[in-house]
Formats: C-alpha cells, structure tokens, sequence
C-alpha cells in the first residue's frame, strides 16, 4: 500500500475528514482538504517533517504511513501490519512457532490471495523434497506468475 493510502487509511481509522487533517497540520482552511487529497491521491509526497506530523496527528508510527523498507526489520514488521490491514494476514503460534495465515472472514480477498500462497507453499515443498533445484524455484518466485502456467504443464508431461 503506497503512502497516499496508507494516509487515508488511517485518516478515516481516526474518522477525520481531509479537511481536518489539514487544518490540524496547519494548512489554511479554503485548501486543507485540496492538500491532504493531492497526497492522498501521490500528487504530491509529504516530505518527511510532515510525515511525522501526520502521524502524530493520526496517533501512528511514521513507518505505519510511509512505504516500508522492507531491508530493515522495522519496515519489514510494518509491511506484516499492512498486510493485516489488506489483506487480513494474521499472527498465531501453532506448536510453538510463529504463523501468519489469512482471515477466513476476508472472504473475497481470501480465496485470490490463498490460491496465490497455495502456489509458492507448493513450490516450496517441492525443493525441500528435492524435485525441483533451487534454481527452478528461483525461477518461479522471480518470474511468477507466468511460470506458474509453466511449472504446472511440465509436472503434468513429468506424469505421462
């Protein structure tokens, strides 16, 4: 989720209207609400000052409103919470390890998205077992999902 999002999103968590949002970070009353849609559309970015601004206002971290960098582990734990957000992914423990799953009440984003992990778990049960290389995995992450067409058909000649 891109940051012109990620600050709607929160806004009508928070239930404020674009309009106050931008009165509340200090821009003139007639164009409040014009600035805080230019951003939230990606018009415009925020500069960084007033990311922080925002997410003060919003009662949020910073990293929960802008495009997390996934190279560190903050950024990596807030792309997990906006997966939660989008997605319903959710955090258990099953036999003392953590899980992510999906939310079976997020039904129609459930099914695309549970297809989609279904595929990559099965590609990785198939190098863990040694009946692909880690190259033919590679292969598949990195140019799914037009392989996975491919890997399917391959199997099927394999059995034949």
């Amino acid at each position: 989720m891109a940051i012109g999002q990620r600050i709607k999103f929160f806004r009508k968590r928070k239930g404020m209207t674009q309009k106050q949002l931008g009165e509340q970070l200090g821009f003139l009353e007639r164009t409040s609400d014009v600035r805080i849609a230019q951003y939230e559309s990606e018009a415009r970015v925020p500069k960084h000052d007033l990311v922080e601004m925002m997410a003060d206002i919003l009662g949020v971290s910073p990293k929960a409103l802008t495009v997390p960098d996934i190279d560190t582990h903050f950024g990596l734990l807030h792309t997990l919470f906006a997966l939660e957000d989008i997605y319903g992914f959710k955090i258990s423990e099953k036999e003392g390890e953590v899980c992510l799953s999906l939310d079976h009440s997020i039904a129609p984003l459930h099914s695309e998205v549970n297809t989609m992990l279904r595929a990559w778990q099965k590609q990785s049960a198939m190098l863990e077992n040694g009946e692909i290389s880690r190259e033919e995995y590679d292969e598949w992450r990195y140019t799914y999902p037009k392989r996975e067409t491919y890997q399917y058909k391959m199997k099927q000649r394999k059995k034949q």
